[in-house]
């Protein structure tokens, strides 16, 4: 199933693509995308009902965040053998994990805003995973029935505040808007596991990042393995799994993110998403 939320932000309704690519409106069966309804069990029932029975959304709506609220964002960075290069960054021994605010998640196609003291404001493409069960101490083996669905995510960072402002790397991450999911929460029956997956995002239409899910050093049941070790995962939860090669940072002449840039990225099977880039808005 391909999973939506459509409408104004703030007033989104969630939705259902059917197998024609249609969208349904599915505030029948569920309040929202959140919580209970991504659990794996419950998912499972809605996939066997017939959506021809849902109301067809006849007018154009914008799309939303897929998921209504998440109660963390748990990265895992340099997960990409070539990211870690670039970056100038030894690869890890196990997976480097930090937190974005859920404050920060925001619609497939809505603007990232750049904030007012915001200098380097940096992209990474990332294949997202949002989990359908309450999990702890899983093993690897058995992580993916955790799963509820796959989603394109862009960690938007702000490399000064990253790096220069002290404390953790969840400083530089956690803008309002510096978390485009969408446009579409994508269950496990729609992706082959193991994921084997083209991941790309392009500046301006140049290509800037262009790599494969099935070269991330850590894979997504290894990651799931590993956080539940630390933490209660929980329905709804989002772990963002790395970026690949082609950032801004670390380059020469780094060419960070100004008014008017346009950021489109996508992963095979997960569709696209298109940010366009604003200044920060003057109070």
């Amino acid at each position: 199933m391909k999973l939506v939320r459509f409408g104004p932000a703030g007033n989104e309704r969630p939705g259902i693509l059917d197998r024609s690519g249609t969208l349904r409106d599915a505030s029948a069966m569920v309040s929202d995308w959140s919580a209970n309804a991504l659990e794996v069990g419950n998912l499972d029932q809605i996939a066997r009902l017939d959506f021809s029975k849902l109301p067809e959304v006849l007018d154009e709506q914008r799309l939303g965040c897929p998921i209504a609220t998440t109660g963390k964002i748990v990265c895992v960075g340099l997960n990409y053998a070539d990211h870690a290069v670039e970056t100038g960054f030894e690869l890890p021994n196990e997976p480097l994990v930090f937190f974005k605010s859920p404050t920060s998640l925001t619609g497939p196609y809505d603007a990232i805003e750049i904030p007012k003291t915001a200098q380097a404001v940096d992209w990474e493409v990332e294949l997202a995973v949002i989990m359908g069960a309450i999990t702890r101490n899983v093993s690897a083996e058995d992580a993916e029935k955790s799963i509820a669905g796959f989603a394109v995510a862009n960690d938007v960072t702000e490399r000064q505040w990253q790096f220069e402002r002290g404390g953790q790397w969840s400083k530089g991450k956690s803008a309002d808007t510096f978390a485009p999911l969408g446009p579409w929460l994508v269950t496990p029956d729609e992706i082959s596991i193991p994921l084997d997956l083209r991941i790309w995002l392009r500046k301006n239409g140049e290509l800037r990042q262009n790599g494969r899910t099935s070269n991330l050093v850590f894979s997504v049941s290894k990651i799931i393995a590993h956080l539940s070790e630390f933490m209660t995962l929980l329905p709804g939860d989002l772990i963002f799994t790395g970026t690949p090669y082609g950032v801004a940072f670390n380059k020469p002449d780094p060419d960070y993110l100004v008014d008017g840039d346009v950021l489109t990225c996508g992963i095979d099977g997960l569709g696209e998403q298109r940010s366009t880039v604003q200044a920060a808005k003057s109070s």
